[in-house]
Order: structure tokens, then sequence, then C-alpha cells
């Protein structure tokens, strides 16, 4: 039976086991906390990015979930600069144009800050002048940095980013760092 597994991917940490950046310098991987051999990520989450990440030794299960054509949902807590508005909210909805092309609709709403919340070494910068508010966002593609790239277009940018979850899993009860094996059999 195929091995999943869902992994609190924290920031800084690269979606892969190892390094091949400039000599002489670590970058944290996925090895420093996932030790199970065999396991590849299903798809990435950028480095400045945290939250749900699947690893997979199936490569059959590896693509059905993150190739952009089974359009498989993932959905984002974004911490945005500015309190964001419902025009911003309403634009989301119906996709942005981006340099790479139109988005797909985005569900798209404003929450309160989540309870669940981690801190986040280092910190987000904050802005005494600048408020920030929350966005829950659900997307069912994976261009290159899209939720970023979206927020910005609107007038938004991101301060946080973090997946909770791809299509039926989350990581819900997970904390930063932590890993737990999924049932594949839950996509079916």
């Amino acid at each position: 039976m195929a091995r999943l597994i869902a992994l609190n991917k924290p920031f800084d940490v690269l979606s892969q086991f190892t390094d091949k950046g400039t000599e002489g310098t670590k970058r944290a991987t996925l090895s420093d906390f996932v030790k199970v051999p065999a396991v590849y990520p299903a798809g990435r989450l950028d480095r400045d990015s945290e939250g749900l990440l699947l690893l997979t030794d199936d490569g059959q299960l590896q693509a059905k979930i993150s190739n952009p054509k089974n359009k498989m949902a993932k959905t984002y807590l974004a911490q945005v600069e500015g309190e964001i508005s419902d025009a911003a909210i309403d634009h989301l909805r119906r996709g942005v144009e981006l340099k790479d092309g139109l988005t797909r609709p985005a569900k798209a709403r404003r929450v309160a800050e989540p309870k669940m919340l981690w801190e986040r070494t280092p910190p987000v910068r904050y802005r005494k002048s600048v408020p920030d508010s929350w966005l829950e966002l659900t997307i069912s593609e994976g261009k290159n940095r899209q939720v970023r790239r979206m927020t910005a277009h609107v007038g938004f940018p991101t301060l946080r980013l973090i997946r909770v979850a791809i299509g039926p899993w989350t990581i819900a009860g997970l904390k930063n760092g932590e890993w737990r094996d999924l049932d594949p059999n839950d996509l079916k």
C-alpha cells in the first residue's frame, strides 16, 4: 500500500530532501524533519511559505495530487498587508490576470487571525502605521507563487502564507515541523 505523509512544513525550509545551494551554506530541508526513506513531495511549497506538504512513495498518487490537470483544491491562510477590501476579495473570486495568464476563480473570504498559529522564526515584520488582515483562499491550480502574486495584484501583498489543506487532507492537529501518516484512500 502507498505511504502518504502530511508534514506541517516550517518557514525557511526547502521542499526537497537535499540542498543543492551554494557551497558552505546549509539550508534546512525536509530531511531535517522527516526521517522516512523513499518518500518524495507531491507538489511544492516555497521556502518562505508554511503548512501542509504531502509526501508519498507512490508515483501515481504523487501525480494525482500535484498535476494541475487534476485541479485538486489547495486552501491557504494569507496574512496580507492592509485591511483587505470587499472589492479585492471579489476580484480574487473572479480570477486575476497575471503575467502567465488568468487564474481560475478562487474561493476567497476574510477571516479572523487563526487560533492555530505558531510562532514563526523570524517573525513577520509589523508596521504600526499599516494594519494587516487575514484571508482564506482556495485555488485549484498551482502557478509559481500564485497566491502571493494574486494578493499583490489586488493591492494586498502577502506577509505570511500557510497552506492548511490539499484536497481532503489538512494540517489540523499537526504542530509546526510535525508529520503524520495519512490514508491515501481518502482521495477516492
